[in-house]
């Protein structure tokens, strides 16, 4: 169950705060329209107000472990608990009152990311620096659309995507300081879209004919990630146009095989339709497999017509990258001739959501498919000229005008912890996801599917009707096995599963930045139970 309502302290007086769970609420008082005005953004009331939040938060993550990771609740539960309608006026101690609201009713229907138990998905990673980032970015709130709109806040980005992409070990042509460019933007699903609208433009321009865009045809392997899918929809390719090609266990673990590629595109070609991109990916979702980026650039090279986009989608695994045994060859080669490259560092980077990465080679051709002729309001001021090297409008660089100041949060997460910092962060996940999978190989009613890739072990048990070919019964088994470990009680884990190639496996990925080596071997322990409640 939840922790008491005692445990995460709020001062119900909308004074400095008083750890003592008290409930009085603040005498009313009369003001005026102009005094209420003047309290919206009152330098005391924030104060006041923003100590009450940061005690909140910090008692929450000191707490966390007392929290089930995923809840047991129905579907309206919370809707069915709050008003419906917004209060007309507000009530003394509104904010107190909102706060405990948000201790009582929210947090016990919440799936907790941070849970150091969280092993269900890639993480949501937080950190002081990334939080207090964030805190920072909005209560600045400005709106970094041009350079004139926000010269310190466009400028921060450049540096920060070029420090993030030297860190990556990207190639130099990714980088401003190379001839290409970056930017931060909310998800990878945004980072596809751009591009792949970019590579659209390019290859209809070169055709001579726009309305040959139902000719276009893009191509992933069947483990890309949905977002691709939905970006090409987005971007007006017909739904027959998207070749998911199926991967195998047997071929490189289920990575995307250049000569399936080779043949969609030939076949394509040869039925008078035109490829235009391809998504590879680092670490896909189901098993973080990775896919040749050599291999499959030098097909999209060699295909007819030439001119195919290739973009890298590393949303997961792109932050592995910051460690050079992960930069090795056999992950980033052949990045140097793709035309694109994201990665969410709010994945495992530490800067909490939201701040997907985007690299480009060549920027022009994003501003010439998604740029705008701006208003007057929009211009540069007198004597500052549209300088492609010198002044960035980010409007320019992805679908939406208004954007956050992401960078804020990035640069001082990089301020605090270092590169080396990151380092050290991503390599415990990795020591302790080995040390599961080592676990895993000592149990021998227990497989390890496919070896693991980065932090993310995907196993199963054992099935006597795997060994007779009856995937199903196995399946089942696994599926149960799920269910009764993700239902264990007071501590137990929370984990997800994958059905790749038909087989069922339970994925356990070591993340969240609270994860210690006990809660890795206590949910093993409790992965062990269930199991053998399961096989008896």
């Amino acid at each position: 169950m939840a922790p008491t309502t005692q445990c995460i302290y709020i001062d119900n007086n909308d004074a400095a705060p008083q750890l003592n769970g008290g409930v009085a609420q603040t005498a009313g008082t009369t003001t005026t329209p102009a005094a209420v005005q003047s309290q919206l953004l009152d330098a005391d009331e924030f104060r006041r107000h923003g100590h009450q939040v940061v005690d909140f938060i910090a008692d929450y993550y000191a707490r966390m472990d007392e929290y089930p990771v995923h809840p047991n609740v129905s579907p309206g539960f919370l809707r069915r608990q709050l008003p419906e309608e917004a209060p007309l006026r507000p009530k003394p101690g509104a904010f107190a009152a909102a706060l405990r609201d948000v201790r009582d009713l929210l947090l016990p229907g919440m799936t907790h990311w941070q849970s150091p138990r969280h092993f269900a998905h890639f993480p949501a990673s937080s950190s002081v620096a990334g939080a207090l980032g964030e805190a920072l970015a909005a209560g600045i709130n400005v709106v970094p659309f041009t350079w004139a709109a926000s010269p310190a806040a466009t400028e921060l980005e450049m540096v920060v995507v070029d420090w993030l992409g030297k860190a990556l070990h990207l190639p130099d042509r990714f980088l401003f300081c190379g001839g290409g460019g970056g930017t931060l933007l909310g998800t990878s699903c945004e980072a596809i879209l751009c591009t792949l609208v970019a590579a659209r433009d390019r290859k209809l321009a070169e055709i001579g004919d726009s309305r040959r865009i139902g000719d276009l045809v893009v191509y992933c392997s069947d483990q890309t990630h949905f977002a691709f899918s939905k970006a090409a929809r987005i971007a007006g390719i017909p739904r027959e146009n998207v070749r998911e090609i199926a991967t195998c266990r047997d071929d490189d673990a289920f990575a995307l095989s250049p000569a399936k590629l080779r043949a969609a595109m030939r076949a394509d070609a040869d039925a008078g339709l035109v490829p235009l991109f391809v998504c590879a990916t680092i670490g896909t979702t189901q098993t973080a497999a990775v896919d040749s980026v050599r291999e499959l650039c030098a097909v999209a090279a060699a295909a007819h017509g030439g001119g195919v986009w290739v973009h890298v989608d590393a949303a997961y695994a792109g932050s592995a990258l910051v460690c050079p045994e992960f930069a090795h060859a056999a992950v980033v080669a052949g990045l140097e001739a793709a035309d694109s490259f994201s990665m969410n560092a709010h994945k495992w980077l530490l800067a909490n959501n939201d701040c997907c990465a985007l690299w480009v080679r060549k920027p022009s051709l994003l501003v010439a498919a998604l740029g705008t002729d701006p208003e007057y309001i929009l211009k540069h001021p007198q004597g500052i000229e549209d300088d492609d090297d010198v002044v960035v409008d980010y409007k320019d660089w992805s679908v939406a005008l208004t954007r956050r100041f992401r960078a804020l949060k990035l640069w001082l997460v990089l301020r605090v912890h270092g590169v080396e910092g990151l380092r050290d962060h991503v390599r415990a996940h990795v020591r302790m996801a080995a040390l599961f999978e080592a676990m895993v190989k000592l149990d021998p009613r227990f497989e390890v599917v496919v070896p693991r890739r980065f932090a993310l072990v995907c196993f199963r048990l054992r099935s006597p009707a795997a060994a007779d070919g009856n995937e199903k019964k196995a399946n089942d088994l696994n599926r149960r096995l799920l269910q009764r470990v993700n239902a264990a009680g007071a501590g137990a884990p929370y984990m997800s599963a994958a059905n790749v190639g038909g087989i069922y496996m339970l994925r356990c990925n070591v993340g969240s930045t609270l994860t210690e080596e006990r809660h890795v071997r206590d949910a093993w322990k409790v992965v062990q139970e269930q199991a053998a409640s399961l096989l008896s």
